[in-house]
């Protein structure tokens, strides 16, 4: 492997990988980099055969004691020469000592228990239109920035391992988002982030305290997609989310795995209706 080198992934590094998770179908959000790149700055690692890109992934550390892998990607005329072990390699030594989660494609599933991941819970994608429904005088939604910060992002550590404050204030607030929460009686029993993508917009994260709330945010934020077309990654721990997306007239289009090196941090997965992103958890 002479020539080959790993290095951090500058700004334009990250277009050159989001167009490379687009040609995997993986369906990434216009500007999902700009979070990325302040959950931690470090995170995002490219290996290089002669200059040139060939390999990425990302080993994101939260906290002091938990970190994600995502972006695993090697360019397809190069696979095969282990430029990809190469990366996940750095990737695990940047984790090493935190338990690491990751949402592996069907396809890697079997090399990831390899390295020690087992599987917590199936990512299942639902895209479509949602019908219209009913107005759920009950459910009352409002602009997420219209609430103080600090109450998003103690929602938000009930359904995510650790702090990610930095991440979550660019993923709500980055343009061409909306970010939609449900309160009732001054409590926030629901949020939802759709954000552009290439085909359908994604919705992520999806927490609610109720399939009813779930279904108002599901609703309100197609509003701001174009076409109302969307995309939930509902995770089959909490088998609501599939019966309450599918009910609404979505279709199962894509599966991953998450999957720990440990066993599954605690959260509130009654609530969890969808993932925040496959590259960061």
């Amino acid at each position: 492997m002479t020539g080959f080198e790993i290095g951090g992934a500058s700004a334009a590094d990250m277009e050159l990988l989001r167009g490379w998770a687009e040609a995997e179908g993986w369906n990434p959000g216009d500007s999902d980099r700009f979070a990325f790149a302040v959950a931690d700055p470090q995170g995002f690692l490219l290996g290089r055969l002669d200059g040139d890109p060939v390999a990425c992934v990302s080993a994101v550390r939260y906290g002091t004691s938990y970190g994600f892998i995502g972006f695993y990607i090697v360019r397809p005329d190069l696979r095969g020469r282990g430029y990809g072990l190469r990366v996940w390699n750095a990737a695990t030594e940047r984790l090493a000592g935190r338990l690491t989660g990751l949402d592996g494609v069907v396809e890697q599933q079997a090399n990831y228990r390899k390295s020690g991941f087992r599987s917590a819970w199936t990512n299942i994608r639902f895209e479509g239109v949602p019908d219209a429904g009913g107005e759920d005088g009950a459910v009352r939604t409002v602009d997420a920035a219209s609430l103080p910060f600090d109450r998003l992002a103690a929602y938000d550590r009930r359904f995510f391992p650790a702090p990610r404050d930095a991440f979550l204030s660019a993923w709500t607030a980055l343009p061409g988002r909306t970010a939609l929460a449900a309160v009732r009686d001054g409590r926030i029993e629901g949020l939802g982030v759709v954000r552009p993508c290439g085909a359908a917009s994604r919705i992520g994260p999806l927490y609610a305290a109720t399939p009813e709330v779930a279904a108002a945010l599901v609703r309100g934020l197609a509003g701001y997609a174009p076409g109302g077309e969307v995309a939930v990654d509902a995770p089959d721990v909490n088998p609501a989310a599939a019966t309450l997306l599918a009910g609404l007239g979505l279709s199962p289009s894509f599966e991953t795995a998450r999957m720990y090196t440990g066993p599954a941090p605690e959260v509130d997965t009654a609530g969890l209706y969808g993932v925040t992103s496959l590259e960061l958890g």
